[in-house]
């Protein structure tokens, strides 16, 4: 599973992957931008909403 932050473009550190599912909320740990999954799709890529700028 491949997860983009959208805002700083690095990779984000997935820790349980069997517990993603659309509406997890999850972290940057690289800017720190709190992201929600919006979408999963076939290839294992995540998409993400913004919920909050981070720090």
């Amino acid at each position: 599973m491949k997860a983009i932050c959208p805002e700083c473009k690095n990779e984000i550190e997935i820790k349980d992957p069997q517990n993603i599912s659309v509406g997890t909320i999850m972290e940057c740990n690289t800017c720190g931008i709190t992201l929600e999954v919006s979408n999963l799709d076939d290839n294992g890529e995540i998409k993400f909403e913004v919920i909050d700028e981070g720090k």
